[in-house]
């Protein structure tokens, strides 16, 4: 296949290109301008993108399907121009806390993803206290990191101590993989919890009860751990400003945010209420300021979603407290940032490509093949009209999560297609094309 007449965002490029793409067996084969050919897609008017990379969703599946799973899940990120996800460990029964129960989930997802995707292992409580290095040492080739907690509202995924967390990270180190921390510190959230449940069931008391200053003691101490220990930490879904100016100008430390943060604060709850419960709970605006600055200067390192649906039943309750707490958002994730980031704040469009595929490529051991427009990689593209205008609802979600804070919103910028190592899996016009199952299962490094 021969891409033509669109224009091609390429790596460390300032502008978009005029260029040809050949495609051949699923790769990229070159680049450059009038490549000749039969089969062609004529991309006119077009902006081509490298696939956009969400490296922190929830699929639940299996065991929370109820929720979301893997086909709906991969269908929602295809339409938003996903061409790759990395599926948390601890929302699936059983967690991905072993070998036998990877390959247990890989067995029952890999017949359903129309993209490609990749896993992290997970280390529980339950699992520091069974034999956390057999664990680390079986999942270390298949996993893309493992993923911890020092505050969780999970029983089957328990949270860790600060020391407890230490010890991981040592282990981890000797396998070249990050750890990845949902870093809240849970003393700080458990004393503020009981003092706000008692004060009331409005949502002014949900965003109390986890303060920013929970998200900054956490932070801090998980950069101490990762200096004592050299190991790799990456800070997921950062949600307050200060925290996340912490991991300034730090070596192996990283850290992401998601678009609700950048968007919303705890005002926003009013007129929204369970729609936009999240944990980390949105802040202040002036945290969504901060963490947008830090986003521009490379602070923080690229965005993902955090996707983690819920049927209406569980997101309406009538109190902040029952709520559950997650949204979708990997079919947001990248049309969110091309409006927001891209065409409203003029963000340069090379770090515009760090920021939704290439950085995250890179942390996870997966830019070998995946994050960038160059020859020998996954021809993996997003087709974005820059002209169209669209709004969001959420009853056309593909995900089985219908509940958005992003609801109404019209953004410029609309994807046409999406292209799967050399095949179109979404068409706007069509919908879904690929057939489930089409998404191959990806380990880091080049590992087969």
């Amino acid at each position: 296949m021969i891409i033509k007449n669109g224009y091609i965002a390429l790596p460390d490029q300032p502008e978009f290109l005029p260029l040809d793409i050949e495609i051949r067996q699923g790769k990229i084969h070159s680049v450059g301008k009038d490549l000749p050919g039969d089969d062609l897609l004529d991309t006119a008017g077009l902006q081509i993108f490298p696939g956009a990379i969400d490296p922190h969703v929830h699929f639940n599946d299996p065991g929370f399907t109820e929720r979301e799973d893997f086909y709906h899940g991969s269908c929602a990120a295809a339409s938003g121009g996903v061409t790759t996800i990395i599926d948390m460990p601890c929302t699936s029964i059983p967690p991905v806390t072993s070998y036998k129960n990877l390959m247990d989930k890989l067995k029952i997802v890999s017949t359903k993803s129309v993209i490609d995707f990749g896993f992290y292992g997970g280390i529980s409580k339950q699992i520091y206290a069974e034999n956390y290095p057999k664990t680390i040492a079986e999942l270390a080739d298949h996993v893309m990191g493992f993923k911890c907690y020092l505050i969780s509202g999970m029983n089957s995924f328990q949270d860790l101590t600060v020391a407890e967390l230490t010890k991981v990270m040592t282990e981890v180190k000797k396998y070249n993989r990050p750890v990845l921390l949902h870093a809240e510190d849970k003393k700080t959230v458990g004393e503020m919890t009981k003092i706000q449940q008692t004060a009331g069931t409005d949502w002014i008391h949900y965003y109390r009860s986890r303060p920013e200053e929970a998200e900054i003691i956490a932070v801090s101490d998980a950069i101490q751990a990762a200096r004592r220990t050299e190991c790799s930490l990456h800070i997921v879904h950062i949600g307050t400003g200060a925290a996340a100016l912490l991991l300034k100008n730090l070596a192996n430390i990283t850290g992401e945010t998601c678009p609700h943060y950048l968007e919303f604060n705890y005002n926003d709850f009013d007129r929204l209420g369970g729609a936009l419960k999240t944990a980390p709970v949105v802040k202040s605006a002036k945290d969504s300021k901060e963490l947008w600055e830090c986003l521009q200067n490379g602070t923080l390192d690229f965005m993902a979603s955090d996707h983690a649906p819920a049927p209406s039943s569980q997101k309406d309750t009538g109190s902040a407290w029952m709520d559950y707490s997650g949204i979708p958002g990997t079919g947001t994730l990248f049309p969110y940032l091309y409006f927001k980031a891209l065409i409203q704040r003029r963000m340069s469009l090379p770090r515009f490509l760090g920021m939704t595929s290439e950085n995250a490529a890179r942390r996870f051991g997966i830019f070998d093949r995946k994050g960038s427009i160059e020859i020998g990689k996954d021809a993996d593209f997003i087709l974005v009209d820059p002209k169209q205008n669209w709004r969001v609802k959420g009853k056309d979600f593909l995900s089985k999560g219908k509940i958005t804070p992003f609801e109404n919103m019209t953004f410029t910028g609309k994807i046409i297609k999406t292209i799967v190592r050399g095949e179109v899996v979404y068409d706007n016009q069509m919908g879904i094309i690929a057939e489930p199952g089409y998404g191959e299962f990806l380990r880091p490094g080049g590992i087969k």
